[in-house]
């Protein structure tokens, strides 16, 4: 059941910004895993603003495409620990911030909203 419609989706962009911002300071990620949170965070924060979002002006990435990439996102998250050998903070963050963008995902309309036809 798809219960995001896409101006909540958008907040909640903005919140898994500020997250993979503030990950470094308030977990003490260090080297790999603190450059690539902020790293993360500059992405998406991009892909966000370049996003189409219904009511905005156009923007080059439709919803679509944007919902796709947060699928590969999610699931490279979730691997990516194992994948380099983190443990620790490092590990809990990037699985748990994984987990909770599929789970966004799954939960989120990824198409224009539709105003329905009175009755």
């Amino acid at each position: 059941m798809r219960v995001i419609g896409a101006s909540l989706h958008r907040v909640l962009d903005f919140v898994t910004v500020a997250g993979f911002a503030l990950a470094p300071s308030v977990l003490s990620l260090t080297g790999l895993p603190a450059m690539l949170a902020y790293i993360l965070a500059a992405a998406h924060l991009t892909l966000t603003l370049l996003t189409h979002f219904p009511g905005s002006v156009l923007r080059p990435v439709p919803l679509s495409l944007h919902g796709a990439i947060e699928l590969v996102v999610g699931i490279a998250l979730i691997a990516l620990p194992w994948l380099l050998g983190w443990g620790g903070a490092a590990r809990i963050f990037y699985v748990v911030a994984g987990a909770v963008i599929l789970g966004v995902w799954a939960l989120s309309t990824y198409r224009a909203e539709v105003p329905s036809a009175a009755a």
